[in-house]
């Protein structure tokens, strides 16, 4: 920029100098005018003629010039319309001397009030265009006064322009003769530059505030808390969110992640914020918090904000949020520690079912230390043989035959003993561990459930697997199920599929494609733990499915309470209704079980008949079986 002032400095000289050199000659025809005779020795004819021939040759001299500095000054003009800045050139009498038509075209000054030599006047008429005028009016007083300073600021127009002015004194002599000024437009520059800025500091995707502006904030937040305040640190994943991705594709997970934003900001506070943190993961900063009253609304708020679902093209989009917090100071200091234990709160959300918030306790980070250990010890449990397989009884009430036996996983670790599915499922669903390992239990049980088949003259005897949502979402698991079946030679009738309701909707019009094609092939479906997932009920005409699982939160106080009896009975006539078999979980006791013969509930499932029992446990009990008929119900012997 620097190279290109100076050539512009140097055309802009050449006006000076033009006026300087005309200025010159004035003087020197002024100089060299008569003086009165003061000699009486020279006569008025000599006089006369000395002065002719003197007026003749500085005549000559001068018609000599003229051309030279018609060329300077077409030059001159030539090299100030060849700029592309805006330029300005006013002599000492405050009289505009110079400028280009870049400068008419900047500042959109009539061209009749430069070409006056106005100066006055058309620093009126550019001074009302500005957006702060007194400001730049006293900078304007400042350089009267001390004509020498640096101008160091932009100048900022009303309409949002920019201008970078280059302001200089000319000297002749030490003799000041007027200034140049050079404005340049820099508003594309500078909105460059601010683009570059702000995306350095926030999120492309969803344009919430990205990690490094996340921390700034924070550290400014720490130093505003008062006393009589706390600030909060809340870590938010969205559940399962990488099965959207990996089944509707990233374009859809993007636009969720953006609808998640303002669904998250809507809920918060104005103070508040929420910046992204990475992938599905967001942290929300609560400024102010006078009790934990404030931190429960909040959350209670984007719980019910995310219950409304997520309309996306034409996906209904069900997804729940997990949240971690920390407050300041109980638990952390500085910004750092409070992310990492909010953090290690939202890990101990994950372990204990996800889709709720949980403050940090002390108590929390030897919980995240073995979890992570955990982890580590998943990703070799299924080659180092660890998973087993458990078998539950499915009772026909009106025959009192076994006619399907359910497959549980269970983790045997060698240190830790019997670890719960509900402990580790969440990890292996994390780290994508639970499609070998669901594509090693399916196989496990179909094996089994032919060896009872042919073993123990059991013909009719079925299998049901628990599919998981990401498992259920695989591109090829029509695929994978057929190789299964075609390995073990298990007929495709005797082998059942169990999906909640929450997996079946994540995405209708893919679950109406899979449900489809694997009715096709003969395997049939149940939905599990009915009653407690999506609460329309109008995707059940649209499925091809076969039986409802009612979910044993209904069955456990089916005698005791009204509500539940009528629940429960409605989800049987319904079932029954679309021809659809019924299920009841968590069967325990004997009323409960003569509550669901009267209301026709064909299958149950419970501890009254079994718990899950080992392949050898199984084994040893379809042996021995023989259903028998005790108080007006049917026992497993």
């Amino acid at each position: 920029m620097m190279i290109f002032m100076i050539g512009v400095i140097t055309g802009v000289g050449i006006q000076l100098i033009s006026l300087s050199i005309v200025n010159f000659f004035v003087t020197k025809f002024s100089e060299n005018q008569p003086k009165k005779q003061q000699n009486n020795n020279l006569n008025f004819t000599e006089s006369e003629g000395y002065l002719s021939i003197k007026l003749e040759k500085e005549i000559s001299e001068g018609q000599r010039i003229q051309p030279e500095l018609q060329k300077l000054l077409l030059l001159q003009k030539a090299t100030l319309e060849s700029a592309t800045d805006a330029i300005l050139i006013v002599d000492s009498l405050d009289k505009i001397v110079g400028f280009n038509k870049k400068f008419l075209e900047m500042w959109d000054i009539p061209e009749l009030i430069i070409t006056s030599g106005n100066y006055k006047q058309a620093l009126r008429t550019a001074i009302k265009k500005l957006d702060n005028p007194r400001h730049y009016l006293s900078i304007l007083r400042e350089l009267h006064e001390n004509p020498d300073i640096h101008i160091g600021e932009n100048i900022l127009f009303k309409d949002g322009r920019i201008f970078n002015p280059f302001y200089q004194q000319q000297y002749k002599y030490k003799e000041n003769i007027g200034q140049v000024w050079i404005f340049r437009d820099i508003t594309a520059e500078n909105l460059a530059s601010n683009t570059i800025n702000y995306q350095s500091l926030h999120d492309i995707l969803t344009n919430l505030p990205n990690r490094l502006l996340l921390k700034k904030l924070l550290i400014d937040a720490l130093t505003k808390v008062s006393h009589n305040h706390s600030l909060g640190v809340c870590f938010l994943d969205l559940d399962r969110f990488k099965k959207i991705n990996d089944s509707l594709g990233h374009s859809i997970g993007d636009k969720l992640l953006q609808m998640v934003a303002q669904c998250i900001k809507k809920s918060l506070r104005s103070d508040d914020i929420v910046a992204r943190w990475g992938g599905d993961e967001f942290i929300i900063l609560l400024p102010e918090i006078s009790e934990m009253y404030d931190i429960d609304l909040i959350q209670e708020r984007i719980f019910a904000a995310f219950k409304q679902g997520f309309k996306i093209d034409n996906y209904h989009l069900n997804i729940s949020p997990s949240i971690g917090i920390a407050l300041y100071p109980q638990h952390g200091e500085d910004g750092e520690t409070l992310i990492k234990n909010a953090e290690a709160a939202l890990s101990r959300v994950k372990l204990q079912g996800r889709n709720s918030y949980k403050v940090y306790q002390a108590a929390i980070n030897s919980q995240a230390t073995e979890l992570f250990s955990l982890e580590n010890s998943l990703y070799n449990a299924l080659e180092r043989q660890e998973f087993k397989v458990y078998y539950q009884p499915q009772v026909n009430s009106s025959t009192g035959e076994i006619t399907k036996m359910e497959a549980l996983l269970r983790w045997q670790h060698p240190e830790l003993g019997l670890i719960p599915p509900a402990t580790f499922i969440p990890i292996a669903e994390e780290t994508g561990l639970i499609l070998p390992i669901s594509e090693w239990v399916l196989k496990t049980a179909c094996l089994q459930n032919k060896a009872w088949q042919q073993t123990l003259n059991l013909s009719s005897l079925s299998v049901a697997v628990n599919f998981s949502g990401r498992q259920f979402q695989q591109p090829n698991l029509v695929g994978i199920v057929e190789q299964v079946l075609c390995e073990t030679k298990l007929a495709h009738r005797y082998l059942e599929l169990e999906i909640t309701e929450t997996v079946a909707m994540q995405d209708v019009e893919l679950t109406q494609k899979i449900l489809r094609q694997l009715d096709e092939i003969g395997v049939t479906i149940s939905i599990d733990d009915f009653g407690t997932g999506y609460s329309s009920l109008s995707y059940l005409k649209d499925f091809s499915i076969h039986a409802l699982k009612i979910d044993q939160s209904f069955v456990q106080d089916l005698a005791n309470k009204d509500n539940q009896t009528a629940i429960t009975t409605a989800i049987i006539s319904l079932a029954h209704g679309l021809n659809l078999s019924v299920v009841a979980e968590g069967v325990e006791t004997q009323e409960q079980l003569n509550a669901l013969r009267i209301l026709q509930c064909e299958i149950m499932q419970g501890y009254f008949f079994s718990h899950p029992l080992s392949a050898e446990e199984a084994t040893r009990m379809l042996t021995a079986y023989q259903p028998h008929r005790l108080k007006n119900s049917y026992l497993v012997a």
